[in-house]
């Protein structure tokens, strides 16, 4: 017998990848007929729901190889709403718990030159995400996806971070924006090396000795609370792929492609690739619930 499911636009839900706390909540979702599957995303409780479909709508013109964009938006009017076409993703806080810690170095820095690269492509459009955290970053068989463009901003007309939005991490929000600061391109450094230290330690914010000797020098310097000590996304992408090997290519709006070179088959540990063919199995085998 065939399950009920909640209809959001034309999709049916069949599970979600987030918990319920989150301030986006993201489901994998089919079409009743079957015919498309995508990745929807609703707003949580507390979320303005005209802000998200904002952001959403922006998200429609983000740039990069690893970037997840906008392909729908729910009509005007209605429940809020967004899909992009399905691929097998976990989120970041989910593959530390399959793994069972931190991920290896080698995961950490190939996710740090593609996180750093996408945000060089959106700066580059003179765009600031103001929402890179552990909860937006999504990892798939060939690189990772940057999601939940701007739920910083979501959250507050001003920029700021409201501190009872739910599922939202604080810690990994600049201090000078966690302040009341209008989002700045040495905001999403702070917060990308927040992400980092997560996967390399399982903490956005640890202590220094917690860190890999190898990555501690830089990610601590993303982390300064002053702006101006702050690298470069260029010196994050060339110290963290220095002595890797990988290639550079040119992608436009000054930005260049180390990433590739980086996410080769191996860059994810066994496990998450299994949970990742496991998902997608599932996802294919699936009997399509009733509305």
């Amino acid at each position: 017998m065939q399950s009920a499911a909640q209809q959001v636009g034309p999709y049916l839900l069949l599970t979600s990848i987030d918990p319920t706390d989150h301030a986006v909540v993201r489901h994998i979702a089919r079409t009743p007929g079957g015919d498309r599957t995508v990745l929807l995303s609703t707003p949580a409780p507390g979320v303005d729901p005209n802000r998200f479909m904002a952001e959403a709508d922006a998200a429609r013109y983000l740039l990069g190889s690893w970037t997840l964009p906008t392909a729908e938006l729910a009509p005007p009017g209605g429940a809020p709403w967004h899909a992009r076409p399905y691929i097998p993703v976990l989120p970041l806080r989910t593959a530390l718990a399959l793994h069972g810690g931190p991920l290896p170095e080698h995961t950490v820095r190939a996710l740090g030159v593609a996180l750093a690269e996408t945000l060089s492509v959106i700066h580059g459009q003179s765009l600031v995400h103001a929402g890179l955290s552990p909860a937006a970053v999504l990892l798939s068989f060939d690189g990772p996806r940057l999601d939940c463009f701007g739920t910083v901003r979501a959250a507050a007309p001003d920029g700021a971070m409201r501190r009872d939005l739910p599922g939202v991490d604080v810690t990994a929000l600049a201090p000078e924006q966690a302040a009341g600061g209008h989002p700045r391109p040495l905001g999403d450094v702070y917060a990308l090396g927040a992400t980092l230290a997560y996967a390399a330690t399982g903490h956005t914010v640890p202590e220094r000795e917690e860190l890999p000797a190898p990555l501690r020098s830089l990610i601590s310097r993303c982390l300064s609370r002053d702006p101006v000590q702050r690298p470069q996304l260029a010196d994050v992408v060339g110290e963290l792929s220095a002595g890797t090997g990988a290639a550079r290519q040119p992608v436009g709006f000054g930005a260049t492609d180390h990433a590739s070179g980086l996410l080769t088959p191996g860059w994810l540990p066994a496990r998450l690739v299994a949970a990742l063919a496991h998902q997608a199995a599932s996802v294919l085998d699936a009997d399509l619930p009733t509305p």
